[in-house]
C-alpha cells in the first residue's frame, strides 16, 4: 500500500508536521527526534532514513541570523548593558534551535523521500 509518491508540496507539509513521507498520515517520530521503525499507517519502513547533520546546519543559520540580527538592531538603536543582551539573547537561540530542530529533520527526511537520494558508495562508482 505504498502507492506513487507524494507530490512535493505534500511532502514539504507532510515533513514540516512529522508525518510519513510516504502516506502523510502516519507519524514520522517515536519520540522528541527517533525516526518511528515503521509508519503505522502504511507500514513504510523508516530504519533506514537519516537526516544527517542537515537539520542542525540550517537551525545554525536561521536561529544565528535572528538572533545575530535583533542583538545587533538592539545594541545600536538602544545600547543596553551586556547582562540585557544575554537575558534576551540566549534563550531565544536556545528555543529556536529547539523549536526548529523537529520540523527541519522532517523536512530533510521527506525530501530526501521525495527526491530518492541515497547514500553513494565506492562500489557505485
Amino acid at each position: 500500500m505504498t502507492g506513487a509518491p507524494l507530490r512535493r508540496p505534500q511532502a514539504v507539509a507532510a515533513g514540516l508536521a512529522g508525518r510519513c513521507p510516504n502516506c502523510a498520515r502516519g507519524r514520522l517520530f517515536s519520540g522528541f527526534l527517533k525516526v518511528a521503525e515503521r509508519c503505522p499507517e502504511c507500514r513504510f519502513d523508516l530504519r533506514s532514513v537519516d537526516s544527517g547533520d542537515g537539520p542542525t546546519v540550517f537551525i545554525t543559520m536561521i536561529a544565528g541570523f535572528v538572533v545575530v540580527f535583533a542583538a545587533l538592531f538592539t545594541e545600536l538603536a538602544y545600547s543596553p548593558p551586556v547582562w540585557v543582551h544575554l537575558l534576551l539573547w540566549l534563550p531565544l537561540a536556545a528555543l529556536l534551535s529547539i523549536g526548529l530542530l523537529r520540523p527541519l529533520k522532517g523536512l530533510m527526511i521527506a525530501l530526501q523521500f521525495h527526491n530518492r537520494a541515497a547514500e553513494v558508495r565506492n562500489d557505485d562508482f
